[in-house]
């Protein structure tokens, strides 16, 4: 006799991610309209691509933040060490925290992101 699949409070039958998870390297993630991807991408003014990152689509923003910035390489024209650090980032309100924005001032990066209501009351 197989085993009866045992119902959470919820009354869901198996995991909010299904029974079969992908591996952390791959892009494929189950959210509400079913499989999907984020792509978290940084880009200069002229919309030229730095850095991108791809993950599975019920990953946060928030937490692939610093990640995306680490990868940024810009080589130089004249040579020598390409530049890591933009001068300014812009972001919407997912990637409002208190750990990014220490991660940018530690950094010595400005930023234009703005603050979500409940935020901005505390």
């Amino acid at each position: 006799m197989p085993p009866v699949p045992r119902r959470d409070p919820a009354g869901q039958k198996e995991p909010p991610g299904g029974t079969r998870t992908e591996p952390d390297d791959h892009g494929l993630g189950r959210s509400r309209g079913g499989f999907s991807t984020k792509i978290h991408l940084t880009c200069e003014q002229g919309q030229k691509p730095l850095s991108l990152l791809v993950t599975a689509g019920q990953r946060g923003d928030s937490p692939q933040f610093e990640p995306v910035l680490k990868a940024i390489r810009v080589p130089r024209t004249a040579g020598g060490r390409p530049r890591v650090r933009p001068l300014r980032v812009r972001g919407d309100k997912a990637y409002s925290s208190r750990a990014n924005r220490a991660c940018l001032r530690r950094r010595g990066i400005r930023c234009t992101i703005p603050e979500p209501a409940d935020q901005i009351r505390r």
